[in-house]
């Protein structure tokens, strides 16, 4: 038992050096043969073909990001949902009981940012 457990923490070392030196060399290789250019043009901003005038940092409201990551967060909780929906018959009562909490959250979370005014584009 205490060979298992020292080969399994074996392997996630192997895995951890492994993906650790894969992004070092990955880095290095992109360091080495990228493009360099010292043009004081590529700092200066633009868009859309024409150089700006003024200020080139616009502000947004915070509405916008809030309701960006409320978007984010409902989309990434329906992914949640597939898994689920395909192993249903196996999970039986333990399921349903797990997804309806699941929607319990879900929907608390869209009733608080429905009263926080999250939703509305003022």
């Amino acid at each position: 038992m205490i060979t298992l457990a020292i080969q399994n923490a074996t392997m996630a070392l192997v895995a951890l050096l492994t993906g650790v030196a894969l992004v070092a060399a990955a880095l290095l290789i992109a360091g080495l043969i990228s493009p360099r250019s010292f043009n004081p043009q590529k700092g200066e901003p633009y868009e859309c073909g024409i150089p700006t005038r003024g200020e080139s940092m616009a502000q947004f409201k915070v509405g916008y990001y809030l309701f960006a990551i409320l978007f984010l967060m409902f989309d990434v909780e329906t992914v949640f949902l597939y898994p689920w929906a395909v192993r249903m018959r196996d999970l039986q009562g333990q399921g349903v009981i797990s997804i309806a909490v699941f929607f319990g959250v879900l929907v608390l979370g869209l009733v608080y940012a429905w009263r926080k005014g999250a939703l509305e584009w003022k």
